[in-house]
């Protein structure tokens, strides 16, 4: 006896599809579970890797090419190599962490998941301060094995950078995240993973590659941040004027990206605005 296929008119067919329930927006028993916590010590962590991995790679490559130590301008990984570097890390962290907590590693893909009803509200917020944790302790490690160079390079903090004007700034990092979180919401749709088994394990690939590209655009504007996490944690640890001159736009740059891209990936791509339309004729003919 075969299972009834649900979908939209014209996909697929030969594998069952329903999409998944929305996330309730409160669920206090998440906190009976070890699970909850489990994803929160994985976001801490993965994290807590991925600034101390590219923080320590940026401080590196400015120290190798620093006129007064060295003479050879073309040392280092270069700025193609710090893209690969926060690229890959994402790519490996996601791939390690995607059964546990999902894979975020990001405030604002937290928080582009949470307005598509994917996590609770309870959960981003959790995951946030996780990340947030998370990413003040990658920075203070780098700077408690580079303090020799940590200061004197800028501590892999973000910052506007000299010629481009505020709202530049705010733009690149708000297209940059809306790269970044329309790929983690095509890359994980449940739609896509029901059709194609490989598609689950793929994710990470894209999502980290997003990133490297996005690097490679904006590290001459902003340093790259679309990730708030990443961008308080440096600021904390180096603290000083430049790192707060504009750190703002390091927070609601990537959270209107990350709201945008939610928005085009679910309202418009899945026809979400339509599928609630539908929905709201037939309650409303009963």
């Amino acid at each position: 006896m075969t299972k009834e296929v649900v979908g939209e008119k014209g996909s697929f067919s030969g594998k069952d599809y329903q999409d998944p329930p929305p996330e309730p927006l409160f669920d206090a028993t998440e906190l009976g579970k070890w699970s909850f916590y489990r994803a929160l010590i994985a976001e801490f962590i993965a994290t807590l890797l991925f600034l101390y991995v590219t923080v320590m790679t940026v401080i590196g490559y400015k120290s190798q090419t620093d006129p007064t130590l060295s003479p050879d301008q073309c040392a280092g990984v270069g700025v193609l190599g710090i893209a690969w570097a926060f690229g890959g890390m994402i790519f490996i962290l996601v791939y390690c962490t995607a059964g546990i907590s999902g894979g975020h590693i990001n405030p604002a893909v937290t928080f582009g998941l949470l307005l598509a009803r994917k996590v609770t509200l309870l959960r981003a917020v959790m995951y946030m301060v996780a990340q947030c944790l998370g990413a003040i302790c990658g920075v203070a490690l780098v700077k408690s094995f580079q303090s020799s160079y940590y200061t004197r390079y800028g501590g892999g903090a973000n910052g506007l950078s000299d010629g481009y004007s505020v709202g530049t700034g705010v733009a690149a990092e708000i297209i940059g995240t809306f790269v970044l979180v329309y790929t983690v919401f095509s890359a994980t749709d449940p739609k896509r993973s029901a059709r194609d088994s490989h598609v689950p394990v793929l994710a990470p690939l894209p999502i980290g590659f997003a990133v490297f590209i996005v690097h490679l655009a904006t590290i001459p504007i902003t340093g790259t941040g679309i990730n708030p996490a990443r961008s308080l944690g440096a600021a904390i640890i180096y603290n000083k004027d430049q790192a707060w001159d504009h750190h703002w736009i390091f927070w609601v740059g990537p959270f209107a990206g990350a709201a945008i891209a939610a928005f085009y990936h679910q309202f418009v791509l899945r026809a979400g605005a339509v599928k609630a339309l539908g929905s709201f004729r037939s309650q409303s003919r009963v």
